[in-house]
């Protein structure tokens, strides 16, 4: 692939999907920085976990190392203000009455990138990376394909220049997900992912399953032992 003399930003919580995203970036792009929130997730731990990635993804993938620059984390605990969901809150997972889990936080994801827009403005960086899927996912509004687009249109006009939203993940369900990442970086990525990436909702590191930690019981969990299930069927 062509390196894209732009520069890029990785929404990086330390998951399966954004980790992906950013072995995306670094082969796409000439220079990759991250950026992390503390927003008073229940999944406290996925921010260890995003310095253990980074750290294996330096290791691993020297030629990557060039490549990678700062991380950034950014206090967002406000959200955990405006929301009561279970995400933020020691409360039982469950569907609310609209038919999304009552892990959703509200505009989280347009928060997450307005506020990474003025990391990205700051630093000379022009594209943003995010690991949102409307395929296999939870039902989340604020990861579908038009909220997003909107939101590129809205960050341009309110920096008066182009910001480009990337969601590399956007069409694909997670089998093609760890198909992706085996084609990123072969079977050092694919442990990598199992073994140091966090995406259980409950913060659960006790569990260890083939396709990683976890309570195995969450909607993320479920979701990402369907699609290593249906990957190595494949």
């Amino acid at each position: 692939m062509a390196v894209d003399p732009r520069h890029a930003l990785v929404l990086f919580s330390g998951g399966q999907d954004s980790t992906v995203c950013l072995a995306h970036a670094l082969q796409r792009y000439a220079h990759v920085e991250t950026v992390g929130f503390d927003y008073g997730q229940r999944h406290l731990v996925e921010l260890e976990s995003r310095l253990h990635v980074r750290a294996q993804l330096l290791e691993k993938f020297v030629h990557w190392g060039a490549k990678l620059g700062q991380d950034h984390v950014l206090d967002l605990s406000l959200l955990a203000q405006l929301s009561d969901t279970a995400l933020t809150s020691e409360r039982e997972i469950e569907m609310n009455a609209g038919g999304l889990p009552n892990t959703f936080v509200p505009v989280r994801n347009l928060l997450f990138f307005t506020v990474a827009a003025s990391v990205a403005d700051r630093r000379g960086l022009s594209v943003l990376v995010g690991g949102m899927c409307e395929t296999d996912y939870s039902g989340y509004p604020d990861c579908r394909d038009n909220t997003l687009k909107s939101l590129q249109v809205a960050i341009s006009l309110g920096l008066d220049k182009s910001m480009t939203i990337e969601t590399p993940l956007m069409w694909l369900d997670k089998a093609a997900t760890w198909a992706m990442t085996e084609d990123l970086g072969g079977e050092t990525l694919i442990e990598l992912v199992i073994e140091h990436t966090h995406s259980c909702y409950l913060g659960d590191r006790e569990h260890r399953h083939a396709w990683g930690w976890g309570c195995g019981l969450c909607p993320s969990c479920d979701l990402r032992r369907k699609g290593y299930d249906a990957w190595l069927a494949s």
